[in-house]
């Protein structure tokens, strides 16, 4: 490989094989290009490789894609449909920012975590992905903890298996025989998308953490696990570096997305250790949180801790390393954004989530009694496992109005996140400033403002989000940038909110009432 730079202009050329074929390709080193697929929507976006400022922003589809429930407590999605609606982003990118093919750097994935896509030989889905709130195989995660010893779970993977990416494939081995006798390869959903740019099959050990497939005393594949499962360790692809030329894009993918052939494909991370790295979050002690479908705090650590009930998880961090360990423990709340996208949908009809967020703010504190429980889109984790459905208390039919509601649902998914961190302090994390993306619920100022006064964290709200994170990260993996402390110029705080003390004695009263109610 040769590359130059001259007058701010980045080139990099090398000859790629693709088959019997081989040819020389030139790339202006203009733009680094990310993807972050969600279980809602698939954003694309750019930043500008010199400057590291962001360009454009866009998602597909409009409206939030479909997640099929065929039964109470499952949640699917058709893998191709995740590419089909990244094409769709690729070409409204294009429309926002009229770039050329030849100027894109590096592509970067991120991805919703914790999904399981089953491939054939032909490197074709053989089912819908069994998504990350699917809630189909807790009792066979409880059983495995039970054969193989609670301790020994949690000494060996961080976790209990529960309902994570190896227990949705016991499921499919035990209730599809037919469809896993056909398994070639078992992916995540970042394996899936890069596979489409690539026509290459591989992991991370980042994602192998997640799917607890990972053993922490070994350092290697957890194979306790896949034995008490019957699972041939056959099934799981090839593991490259999460920072590094992992694959280049295939010259069918490019063709379908109008780019050049040969773009290195940097970078892969699960959406939460991803929006921790877009946020600089990488040192022990920094703190994370996102709050889009679901919502997460998620905090990095050197040590390896596990809470007893396995209620928040720890995984691989995407910047760890043998001398330097880093791993990231993560509090996830399932209803989340999900929760509003409800609320809008059968209470606010032609109304802007700006329109919600207004109304929410002209309640005041507590909603007049009002109190949301937003545990409504499968087993909660920091609740070990358990599926109670979202709860609705205190409602008065000549009081209350859907203003009530909305502020009453914002607050109660931010104690439902302050009632996760309380575990995370019982684990000696740290928690004094949060870093997010301004975007999501982080724009209702409802929200931030009772985040900040729950917790007692002061918020730091940054111009970025998965995509323009899986981008900047994508330059480190091709070596476009020099490392992580270059990928983050360009970056710039929007907001801070610190805990206001003439309301938060009230928010906590608020949040101890609630917090009553969960018993």
């Amino acid at each position: 490989m040769h590359s130059c730079h001259q007058a701010n202009t980045f080139k990099i050329f090398f000859i790629c094989h693709c088959g019997q074929h081989s040819y020389y390709l030139q790339v202006n080193m203009k733009y680094l290009l990310g993807y972050d697929i969600g279980s809602s929507s698939v954003k694309a976006a750019l930043v500008e490789v010199e400057t590291g400022k962001p360009v454009a922003s866009v998602f597909s589809p409009a409206t939030e894609m479909p997640i099929v429930s065929p039964r109470p407590g499952f949640a699917e999605q058709d893998p191709d449909m995740w590419w089909n609606e990244l094409k769709t982003a690729t070409k409204k990118l294009r429309q926002h920012t009229s770039f050329q093919a030849d100027e894109i750097a590096a592509i970067g994935i991120s991805y919703q975590m914790h999904g399981l896509v089953c491939i054939d030989r032909a490197l074709k889905p053989l089912r819908p992905s069994i998504i990350w709130c699917d809630s189909r195989a807790v009792n066979i995660g409880n059983t495995a903890t039970q054969h193989l010893g609670e301790q020994f779970c949690l000494q060996h993977f961080l976790n209990a298996p529960g309902n994570f990416t190896a227990s949705k494939l016991k499921w499919v081995k035990d209730n599809e025989p037919a469809v896993y006798e056909k398994i070639y390869k078992i992916m995540l959903p970042g394996d899936y998308i890069a596979l489409k740019l690539s026509d290459e099959v591989s992991t991370t050990v980042s994602g192998l953490s997640e799917g607890i497939f990972w053993d922490y005393s070994t350092n290697t594949i957890a194979t306790a696990l896949l034995t008490e499962y019957g699972i041939d360790e056959s099934l799981l692809s090839p593991v490259v570096e999460t920072f590094s030329i992992q694959s280049r894009l295939s010259v069918s993918a490019a063709r379908e997305l109008q780019l050049n052939a040969g773009i290195p494909i940097g970078y892969r991370a699960g959406d939460q250790p991803n929006n921790a790295y877009s946020l600089n979050v990488l040192q022990p002690g920094e703190i994370a949180a996102t709050a889009g479908t679901s919502g997460v705090v998620y905090g990095v650590t050197d040590a390896t801790p596990y809470d007893q009930k396995s209620r928040v998880n720890t995984f691989v961090h995407v910047n760890h390393t043998a001398s330097q360990p880093r791993h990231g423990v993560l509090l996830c709340i399932n209803g989340t954004g999900i929760l509003n996208s409800w609320l809008r949908k059968n209470f606010f009809d032609g109304i802007s989530y700006d329109g919600m967020n207004q109304e929410a703010g002209e309640i005041a504190i507590g909603a007049e009694g009002i109190k949301f429980y937003p545990f409504g889109n499968g087993s909660e984790r920091i609740l070990e496992n358990a599926d109670p459905g979202a709860g609705l208390k205190g409602l008065h039919f000549n009081r209350h109005h859907r203003g009530h509601i909305a502020r009453a649902a914002q607050e109660g998914i931010v104690f439902a996140m302050n009632y996760g961190i309380e575990i995370m302090k019982e684990m000696k994390m740290n928690l004094q400033t949060v870093r997010a993306g301004h975007t999501n619920m982080f724009l209702s100022d409802v929200f931030s403002s009772t985040f900040a006064n729950t917790t007692g964290c002061v918020i730091e709200l940054f111009n970025t989000d998965g995509a323009l994170g899986a981008a900047r990260a994508a330059g480190v993996g091709a070596g476009v940038f020099s490392g992580f402390g270059e990928s983050f110029k360009g970056m710039e705080m929007i907001k801070r909110i610190e805990p206001d003390q003439k309301f938060q004695h009230q928010t906590m009263e608020v949040y101890g009432e609630w917090k009553k109610g969960m018993r």
